[in-house]
């Protein structure tokens, strides 16, 4: 017996080990599944398209209309197996064809969608200020099952572990069971809380009472907060033990994600609403003072910044060496990741607020005008 439980043992770490080589030789499934694409950093290391020498031929392919709605505050699209998932304040989740664009299914809830959807295990989780959390078939739309929370919920799911965690606008962050929506555990704050983050058995979610929350996934219980003085709107991105996240006090903070012990703080000419992205030891953030930045994520020093024409409250999406983010002065932006220069630039019909998805050499974006916008390289360009 113990030696059938050592080849399973060895079994499974060889698994692990080519699904890691992989990743690593960049044969992992490029989707981006949910806001903070799963590893809550919302980079996309699987991306190869893509890249420094080639996102200047960026051309629009397909923009999708949705009927009389806008996105608002920034729902981001999520992308998986060849379909993109979106809301709009339209009171719809739309399910759209990567390649094409063309609608396979839609689903009306009570009340605008500002919720950024989450897909797990063929299923697609996302909240309404009709104050219920959803989930739906990915393939068909149909409800699969609902719960009613006590807000508006505007924050866009997390998945971990078969468990959907969710914030709402009546203060708390709830954890539902991911295939029937029953309650695990709930956590109320003092106010309107954000995205949440899950990571190492942990879930990181911000607070309009100023709070950083640091919960155990399993239970809801407290582990530990952190108070920033102001509105904490930014969802928090955690790599490396450590929790970066932005505040309306208009600084950019970095916290050990064990104890929530402060390690630096970088201060901002504006709110920062914008979640952070993380990729190789580098923090990407916008401000409402109109810039990007890029800090260093050991010290917090600034590498560099771009000023857009307005604020940004787009989340920076990473993606082999390119930055992408949006802008409310109505642009999506590409820059180097290493050296801040803008490669390209795009103008749509509205602010964007949205935040880009980046898979398989196309960037999915929403804007204010109503539609979804689809960025990639004339074919056979590489």
């Amino acid at each position: 017996m113990k030696c059938i439980r050592i080849l399973v043992w060895i079994l499974c770490a060889c698994l692990v080990s080519v699904a890691w080589g992989q990743q690593l030789a960049g044969k992992c499934i490029n989707n981006w599944s949910e806001f903070h694409r799963t590893n809550m950093m919302r980079w996309n290391p699987c991306e190869h398209v893509l890249n420094v020498n080639n996102v200047g031929s960026l051309q629009r392919k397909w923009s999708f209309k949705t009927t009389g709605g806008k996105f608002y505050l920034g729902p981001s699209p999520a992308v998986v197996n060849g379909i993109v998932y979106v809301g709009s304040l339209e009171n719809k989740v739309y399910a759209l064809n990567a390649r094409t664009g063309a609608k396979l299914w839609s689903y009306t809830v009570g009340h605008s969608v500002t919720s950024s959807p989450a897909v797990s295990s063929g299923v697609v989780y996302v909240g309404s200020y009709d104050l219920n959390v959803y989930a739906l078939n990915a393939r068909t739309g149909a409800k699969l099952w609902s719960y009613p929370t006590g807000g508006s919920v505007a924050s866009s799911p997390a998945v971990a572990n078969g468990v959907v965690y969710v914030s709402s606008f009546d203060g708390s962050l709830y954890a539902l069971n991911a295939r029937t929506g029953v309650l695990l555990w709930s956590y109320g704050s003092g106010g309107n809380m954000s995205s949440p983050a899950v990571a190492n058995g942990m879930v990181y979610v911000g607070s309009y009472d100023g709070n950083v929350y640091a919960l155990d996934a399993s239970t809801g219980t407290l582990l530990w907060s952190y108070d920033s003085g102001a509105v904490v709107d930014s969802s928090p991105a955690v790599a490396n033990g450590v929790v970066y996240v932005g505040s309306t006090d208009n600084k950019v903070y970095a916290l050990n994600d064990s104890t929530g012990a402060l390690l630096w703080s970088y201060p901002t000419g504006g709110y920062v609403v914008s979640s952070p992205a993380v990729a190789n030891g580098v923090v990407y953030v916008g401000s409402n003072d109109k810039n990007v930045y890029a800090l260093n994520a050991s010290t917090g020093a600034k590498l560099w910044s771009y000023r857009t024409g307005k604020w940004v409250r787009s989340s920076p999406a990473v993606a082999n060496g390119v930055v992408y983010v949006g802008s409310l002065d109505n642009n999506v932006y590409a820059f180097n990741a290493s050296s801040g220069a803008l490669l390209w630039s795009y103008t749509s019909g509205g602010s964007v607020a949205s935040s880009p998805a980046v898979a398989n050499g196309v960037v999915y974006v929403g804007s204010d005008d109503g539609k979804v916008y689809t960025f990639g390289l004339k074919k056979g360009r590489k």
